[in-house]
């Protein structure tokens, strides 16, 4: 692959790897001054708590997304080697066992269970 590609794409998956990394400690950062100003408020209780565990969970699961769509062109476009396969392989499942815990742990249900119309305000 010509050199000049290869290295366009490289920075591209840098910068989908910084926005992944950004979302999350940004999302961190939002969901913690939202919690400490509910308990500056004198708001600390289930719901200020559970509102906090549901905003930095999701913070982590959409940097998450980007994290591994930048190893997926990473190992799609520069590195199609069997061990950098491996390591995608690894990581897919690390997130994907990450998720499904992360969607149960905000919503109550597992991702392919409906909706029952009880919603956790946030």
């Amino acid at each position: 692959m010509d050199s000049v590609l290869i290295d366009v794409i490289h920075w591209i998956t840098r910068a989908i790897e910084l926005t992944g990394t950004g979302i999350i400690v940004s999302g961190a950062g939002a969901a913690l001054l939202k919690f400490l100003g509910q308990v500056f408020k004198g708001a600390l209780d289930e719901r200020a708590v559970g509102g906090f565990r549901s905003n930095l969970g999701e913070a982590i699961l959409l940097g998450l997304e980007f994290l591994v769509a930048a190893d997926i062109i990473n190992t799609i476009a520069i590195q199609p080697t069997l061990q950098s396969l491996a390591v995608l392989a690894g990581i897919v499942l690390i997130r994907t066992f990450l998720s499904f815990s992360l969607e149960v742990e905000i919503k109550g249900r597992w991702p392919w269970q409906r909706e029952t119309g009880k919603h956790r305000d946030t």
